[in-house]
């Protein structure tokens, strides 16, 4: 079964840290994507630019309207994904214990939805 890896975290924390612990972060990152490779689990993973790249997007009554920045101001921001392949929900929630930010952020495990009719 699949199962999504939303990565959490203080984008402005972040930002802050020193350049050598960004190093071992990047590594930590790094080994663990080839972990989860090697085990048959990582079915893909993303990045994401920070929210102040982010544009929104919203239909209301009939007409689009963009505004810059993030749906939601919040204490951690959405940072990744990993797309992973895992026996059962227990399965997922060791797999998400691995990726680094779990230590310092946030990690949401949800099932991929598949419709009734077979789709995705």
């Amino acid at each position: 079964m699949k199962y999504v890896c939303l990565i959490y975290q203080d984008e402005a924390a972040l930002q802050k840290t020193p350049k050598e612990e960004m190093a071992k972060i990047v590594a930590d990152y790094k080994a663990s994507a080839e972990e989860m490779q090697r085990s048959g689990k990582l079915r893909s993973s993303h990045g994401l630019s920070p929210t102040t790249a982010a544009t929104t997007v919203r239909v209301r009554n009939g007409k689009t309207l963009t505004t810059d920045g993030p749906f939601a101001e919040t204490k951690e921001q959405l940072g990744g994904i990993f797309l992973i392949e895992a026996t059962d929900l227990n399965d997922a929630i060791r797999v998400a214990a691995r990726i680094p930010t779990a230590r310092w952020g946030s990690i949401e495990v949800r099932p991929e939805w598949t419709s009734v009719e077979g789709g995705g």
